[in-house]
């Protein structure tokens, strides 16, 4: 398979570093909001809040996540790392299709409906239950995912595990 350049690989680098800080800060905000942020004193707030929650995920976090995902494709492709030559390498495939899924089949459809229960209920949404079980959901799953990217964007600075032997390479 062909290899990109110098200036490929620079080009490569900077896109996956923005969308790298797309997803990584989108996660930041959107715990922040979960943690911090007051849900709002009326109806109207709450679904203020819950809006923009899901606009940090749709045009924040999904863009960023994807873009790491056919970015870090491109690196495999098209540059020395490959897919599985670095063991580090392996784990980052591994915990990005692992967050991309947690992601749009966990936590995506509970971000995506708390704008629905608190448009249709106003305040009394924050004791319905449905609406309580997502935003538990929320906190905790969002907490564990930050914690995966970050654990991500740690491995990648450090690479903290020696290149897979290849069998009968000698090394």
């Amino acid at each position: 398979m062909p290899k990109l350049g110098k200036t490929g690989l620079k080009i490569l680098k900077t896109v996956h570093f923005f969308t790298v800080g797309l997803w990584v800060g989108g996660a930041v905000g959107l715990n922040l909001m979960l943690w911090i942020l007051s849900e709002g004193q009326s109806g109207g707030e709450l679904y203020g809040y819950n809006v923009a929650a899901k606009l940090v995920d749709d045009l924040v976090i999904i863009p960023g996540a994807i873009g790491c995902l056919l970015t870090g494709l491109l690196f495999s492709l098209f540059s020395n790392w490959g897919f599985f030559k670095h063991r580090w390498v392996a784990v980052k495939w591994f915990l990005t299709v692992f967050c991309i899924l947690f992601g749009t089949f966990y936590l995506g459809p509970k971000v995506n409906e708390q704008p629905l229960i608190s448009i249709s209920q106003g305040l009394s949404a924050l004791t319905d239950p449905q609406y309580v079980s997502n935003r538990l959901g929320n906190i905790k799953g969002g907490l564990v995912q930050l914690a995966l990217i970050i654990f991500m964007l740690y491995i990648s600075v450090a690479k903290p595990w020696r290149s897979r032997s290849i069998k009968g390479a000698g090394n």
